[in-house]
């Protein structure tokens, strides 16, 4: 029996009028129509200025050029404790540019994706291609309902052929009758009736039908031509009924008054399958041979009729082997001849309507749904691939610069990336250039000038641009127009830029710009005194460990560092339990750096209280941050809010593999415990393959690295915070090595960590009670 139990639907929702609604109503009700005890909700795309009375089912609507909306929407999922989410894909009916909205929610979605794709381009637009290929990446499986469809995403768009899946569409269980009953319902009795339905646009050939009805007309001149659907919206948006009119005057002009019939309405399923069920004959005069799925020719091709078309892809899968017949593009002759011979063949016609119906049973509505739900269950259940643990001491990468470097320009660095190339849409932020300055100084205090100046200059000019004099708080967020998009960032990415001054002014003592990194940290460091983020604390302690060493009069700054320690110290006396040994009621981002801080401030003041407090901590988080299998997991996205509870396993992220290394790093110098090197080990493995998905995120040749794991697939934006977190990382291993060789390892002698209470802590004067941190709120969000 399967394990599902909720499915959210994501796609146009009917009342709204088009294919997609039909096809994402007709399969969420289908799937919870099965017998197992499934729950579904769908999350309704709407078009813009238009609002629908949607049923029940519909939990969430997402406005079609709203981007907010998508990334609400994907909230509304990972909270709902859905399965599976199902995507119906056709571009048009997302924002951005070629549909690109809809990458906001599959990034951000903690659960697998099974996505149906209605159209597959063979000739894609640039930015078309770029969407569909991150789709293909976000999505656990993809669905066509075409062998063309499969063929067209091995070929073009390299898709694993593993993760394609061909399901028709599907279609109702409707019996097998003869026309005469539903024409006497519908008001054309002792009529030869041809039909279209659907909703009218210039790209369905009625023209060529219009034009092909004279040569029916001779042998039939009972014949009347039914065109059933109301206008596209889209095309009554943006055009008006100005094509309908077109047809109509077409029809005036060839006399077809009494031959012609349109009825402009959108119908439901009952009315729908009485008109399929009434024509003799029906058609679909497309002129696109790119059409990849039509519902139309679907139902009309499962309720037993026979069938005249063009050859589009789907029409010449279906109609194969005397299904249907084929006729060329834009040809009213063909046309016109072909419904005539058929008409006049009724063994034959009668052959191939019995044919398509007999033929088309695996296509109801109710084998279909059983397939999605078993291809649900797969993506869901899917087994993920473990990699054997790398050895104690593995072989490292060299470091390599050309990704950071195609990310970087003369402004700074690139926040995100689609692929490895560079998103210009999200701009920069002084996160990023504040690590890629720590990076770069850090290689620099050890004679290693790998990367440019310039790119070193970019980074160090963005952070102090950032900062506000107004405020003495750094800006975060600016925009690729070089604006600025907020007046002061967040306290934790004020700490952060501190860290990295900080290192900056030791690690290139002497120099002009480490004086510049002190100069900037000083005023810059009182803010933090006020803040309320532990986060902001322990960034910033790993600055003051830096500039303190440069600057060891600055009694503020010693002062501040030691009150910042305590306070980390009594968020732990006051949150501490025998089962949960950390200063936070729940694991969040950048967990190990409180470890690091901790440790690294022990060693530098000589206070063993520090130290300790960071090892053991750290040794319950590497606990935590371990698989069954043995393999290291970082703490997972999805778990920010959990209150004592287990870690998450999804989604893995970079930067808590870079924090855990260096964390190891850190306690490693204090206590020469081989067995924090072996946990950073694990840490770093993670990059490189042994990973709960057995996926390498990193390219050794570039130094690029994915933004980490989704529960089915790994994140293909190579952005700047991942590619920092793997070069930090590896930059960190490769001192494992170098200090190793030295001849003796500066330490501070503590006792190695054991899970026991630490005595309070002797807080310094400074801290008094008003600075004394409440328990701790909302866990912070990444």
């Amino acid at each position: 029996m399967t394990r599902l139990k909720r499915i959210a639907f994501v796609g146009n929702s009917l009342p709204r009028q088009c294919g997609i609604a039909t096809f994402t109503t007709d399969l969420q009700q289908a799937v919870a129509a099965t017998a197992l005890p499934l729950e579904t909700t769908v999350v309704a795309l709407t078009d813009p200025g238009r609002e629908y009375s949607y049923p029940k089912v519909v939990g969430f609507e997402v406005q079609q050029n709203r981007l907010e909306d998508y990334v609400r929407a994907s909230e509304f999922i990972n909270k709902g404790g859905y399965d599976v989410m199902s995507l119906q894909h056709e571009f048009g009916i997302f924002g951005g540019e070629a549909g690109s909205h809809i990458l906001d929610l599959l990034e951000r979605v903690t659960i697998p994706v099974v996505t149906t794709l209605h159209t597959v381009l063979a000739d894609p637009e640039p930015a078309q291609r770029r969407v569909l290929d991150r789709i293909l990446a976000l999505s656990s499986r993809v669905v066509v309902m075409a062998e063309k469809g499969r063929s067209l995403l091995l070929d073009t768009y390299d898709a694993p052929r593993e993760k394609v899946e061909v399901i028709p569409h599907g279609i109702p269980n409707y019996p097998f009758v003869g026309p005469e009953a539903a024409k006497a319902r519908l008001g054309f009795s002792d009529k030869t009736v041809i039909l279209t339905f659907g909703l009218l646009s210039p790209n369905k050939g009625i023209e060529v039908m219009i034009d092909a009805m004279p040569m029916v007309l001779k042998s039939h001149p009972g014949a009347v031509y039914v065109v059933l659907g109301a206008t596209h919206p889209n095309l009554v948006r943006d055009h008006g009924e100005s094509y309908r009119h077109s047809l109509q005057s077409r029809v005036d002009e060839l006399g077809l008054h009494d031959h012609v019939v349109f009825l402009d309405k959108f119908v439901d399923r009952p009315t729908l399958l009485q008109y399929i069920a009434m024509c003799d004959v029906y058609v679909t005069p497309y002129l696109n041979k790119a059409q990849m799925t039509s519902g139309t020719l679907a139902y009309s091709f499962g309720l037993g009729n026979a069938v005249v078309s063009t050859p589009y892809w789907h029409a010449v899968e279906l109609l194969d082997h005397g299904h249907g017949l084929l006729v060329p593009f834009g040809d009213a002759e063909a046309t016109g001849q072909t419904i005539s011979a058929l008409l006049m063949d009724e063994p034959r016609r009668q052959a191939m309507r019995q044919r398509a119906y007999a033929d088309s049973r695996h296509m109801t509505w109710d084998h279909v749904a059983a397939r999605y739900v078993t291809l649900f269950d797969r993506a869901r259940a899917a087994e993920r691939k473990q990699s054997p643990l790398r050895s104690t001491n593995p072989a490292l990468p060299a470091l390599r610069f050309n990704h950071l470097e195609i990310m970087s320009d003369d402004t700074g660095l690139i926040q995100h990336a689609i692929h490895d190339v560079p998103d210009r849409l999200h701009g920069y932020c002084v996160d990023d250039n504040a690590r890629a300055l720590l990076l770069a100084s850090t290689l620099a205090s050890e004679g290693r000038d790998s990367i440019p100046e310039r790119m070193t200059s970019a980074y160090a000019s963005f952070v102090q641009h950032a900062f506000n004099s107004d405020t003495d708080r750094f800006r975060n967020f600016m925009g690729y127009d070089r604006r600025w998009l907020e007046p002061q960032g967040s306290e934790d990415s004020h700490g952060r830029t501190l860290w990295a001054l900080g290192l900056t002014a030791r690690g290139q003592r002497q120099s002009s710009r480490s004086h510049w990194a002190a100069e900037l940290f000083e005023r810059a460091l009182p803010a933090v005194e006020n803040f309320g983020s532990p986060r902001s604390w322990a960034f910033a302690l790993l600055g003051l460990n830096g500039y303190c060493e440069v600057r060891p009069e600055d009694g503020f700054a010693l002062g501040l560092r030691n009150i910042l320690a305590d306070r980390l110290c009594a968020l732990l006396i006051q949150v501490e339990s025998p089962d949960w040994i950390w200063f936070e009621e729940g694991l969040a981002y950048d967990n190990a750096r409180f470890c690091e801080a901790l440790i690294l401030t022990g060693r530098e003041t000589g206070q063993p209280d520090y130290a300790q407090t960071g090892l053991r901590t750290l040794d319950w988080l590497m606990a935590r941050q371990t698989s069954s299998a043995g393999n290291f997991r970082p703490v997972g996205s999805t778990g920010f809010g959990d209150v004592r509870q287990p870690p998450r396993a999804f989604d893995q992220q970079p930067v808590e593999a870079s924090a855990s290394i260096a964390a190891c790093l850190a306690a490693w110098r204090m206590t020469t415990d081989t067995r924090w090197r072996s946990e950073a080990n694990r840490a770093f493995a993670w990059f490189t393959g042994s990973n709960d998905l057995g996926v390498s995120l990193v390219d050794t040749a570039t130094g690029s690295c994915r933004d980490g794991l989704h529960p089915d697939r790994p994140n293909e934006n190579r952005g700047a915070e991942s590619v920092l977190s793997y070069l930090l990382g590896l930059l960190d291993m490769q001192q494992f090595d170098r200090l190793a060789l030295a001849p003796n390892p500066s330490r501070l002698a503590v006792d190695k960590p054991r899970l026991t209470l630490l005595p309070q802590p002797k807080f310094r004067g400074r801290l008094v009670a008003s600075k004394f941190p409440e328990p701790p709120g909302p866990l912070p969000q990444a």
